[in-house]
């Protein structure tokens, strides 16, 4: 196990801007995104960090965007430590394994959900109105079910410590216009199935995830990560049962923990028992293990 990285603070080099897991750095023509140990759930970072996290991140990132390059381009430029610049060969103990150099690219201001299963608030949404996000289903589902079809539920993007709201593809049209949300929607749902047949013949299903894609050169590509166990659902595909929750290999399981607390959702987060904190870092090396074959 390595060190934990909880936040990089690197003297020479012009920090961008910093998200829930990722620091982000402007080397002027691109970016150096690390990817740290934090952990957030209902949009509160942890005070505790899961070990090794980072660079399970960024290697399924990286695996999931070689997978997609035939579907539509991605931002990195390299995960290479030795080809990243001088000034940041300093802090190679720090970025080695959970860093990628990337193409500096203009996001777009929607998150593209995907969904392939009921579960979370698209399974709260279909019990209440027997759609989701405004798409009507077949009645008689229950909780996990498998959908007919992959749908496309965009959310906007919110600031630090807000929650993303859904929103329609109409409001989607609105926000970067009819010819690029086609686009996304197509895309979105691509990559999915695809990674949906690929992750089945290792034993998982993906339940349902998110991409976010930028504009780099007039061109559309996909940027930040790609189908890691932050932004995804990854269940066993062995013991798979329709009709309830589901075992996980991502944050589900420290959020079903602190569902069990009288904690409100807001910061301050509650303090993690070790027990949990060893728990998630495992599912998480588990996922990177199953999917690449390689773990740490």
């Amino acid at each position: 196990m390595s060190k934990l990285v909880l936040e990089t603070n690197f003297p020479d080099l012009k920090l961008a801007g910093r998200g829930k897991v990722r620091d982000i750095y402007d080397l002027g023509d691109k970016l150096l995104i690390v990817t740290t140990d934090r952990i957030s759930a209902f949009d509160v970072i942890m005070n505790e960090g899961i070990p090794d996290k980072g660079f399970v991140l960024t290697q399924i990132s990286a695996f999931w965007f070689r997978q997609m390059e035939d579907i539509i381009p991605n931002h990195i430029i390299s995960t290479d430590l030795a080809e990243f610049p001088a000034e940041c060969q300093k802090y190679a103990d720090i970025l080695e394994g959970r860093s990628m150099l990337v193409k500096k690219a203009k996001p777009l201001p929607v998150e593209c959900i995907v969904r392939g299963y009921l579960s979370g608030s698209g399974w709260k949404d279909y019990k209440t109105t027997g759609a989701v996000c405004g798409i009507k289903l077949p009645a008689g589902l229950v909780e996990s079910d498998r959908l007919p079809e992959p749908i496309f539920t965009p959310s906007t993007k919110a600031d630090l410590g807000e929650h993303d709201l859904n929103i329609s593809f109409e409001q989607t049209v609105a926000l970067v216009g009819e010819e690029i949300a086609g686009k996304i929607r197509d895309i979105t749902i691509a990559i999915y199935k695809k990674a949906r047949d690929i992750a089945a013949t290792k034993g998982i299903i993906i339940a349902d995830t998110k991409f976010e894609y930028g504009l780099f050169d007039g061109e559309l590509i996909i940027i930040d990560e790609c189908m890691t166990p932050d932004s995804s659902r990854f269940w066993p595909k062995d013991g798979y049962q329709p009709g309830g929750p589901q075992p996980s290999f991502d944050k589900q399981f420290l959020r079903d923990y602190l569902e069990t607390l009288d904690w409100n959702k807001t910061a301050p987060a509650p303090p993690l028992p070790e027990e949990i904190v060893r728990k998630t870092g495992e599912k998480y090396m588990e996922a990177l293990v199953r999917l690449t074959g390689k773990g740490k």
